[in-house]
């Protein structure tokens, strides 16, 4: 049987998912984070995307993506297997790095396209590797908060749907325990 292809157009946009093979590490040192974002950039120069937020978790990764030209599966292809390559080649093994398919949950909706956002910088804290979302170097969230230019994303859009100062608001919208509505943030 066949997989299911993808639903893709351009500006698609995506919550993408991937976890190591086995539950393995992805990540083993700072190297690692930075020749994943090195990667990405590079793969984005072949074929352009839009990255609304990132979390690179040591065994798991989380991109919100908005496609351009391009298909989802050219551009997580591209970068997959060129990590791959480069963990294999440092680890001196030969195999599978990412267990399976990658996840690709379309975004169609303006409630989830924040929900996802959330749900991407909240990963660190849910997963307890850090008391603040803020002393978290390997995600996007950072950045947001201190609105600050982070080189790999755009938060245009992620801005566009909060009053001033977005990044506060912003970042009331992620932290706050009880989840705020789309609506009370504004």
């Amino acid at each position: 049987m066949s997989r299911k292809h993808r639903i893709w157009y351009p500006g698609a946009t995506y919550h993408i998912t991937a976890r190591g093979n086995r539950r393995a590490a992805l990540f083993l040192e700072d190297e690692d984070y930075h020749m994943y974002l090195s990667i990405l950039e590079d793969v984005r120069g072949f074929y352009p995307f839009i990255l609304h937020s990132y979390c690179l978790m040591t065994n798991h990764i989380h991109l919100q993506i908005e496609t351009i030209r391009h298909h989802i599966k050219d551009i997580m292809k591209e970068l997959h297997s060129r990590y791959a390559v480069y963990l294999n080649k440092k680890l001196k093994v030969d195999g599978h790095v990412f267990q399976g398919r990658y996840g690709a949950e379309l975004i169609e909706t303006a409630e989830y396209f924040l929900e996802v956002s959330r749900y991407i910088h909240r990963n660190p804290l849910e997963a307890h590797m850090v008391n603040h979302l803020i002393e978290y170097p390997w995600s996007s969230y950072p950045s947001y908060v201190h609105y600050t230019n982070n080189p790999h994303i755009d938060s245009t859009k992620t801005y566009s749907f909060f009053f001033e100062p977005v990044h506060l608001r912003y970042q009331k919208f992620v932290e706050k325990l009880n989840k705020t509505s789309v609506k009370e943030s504004h």
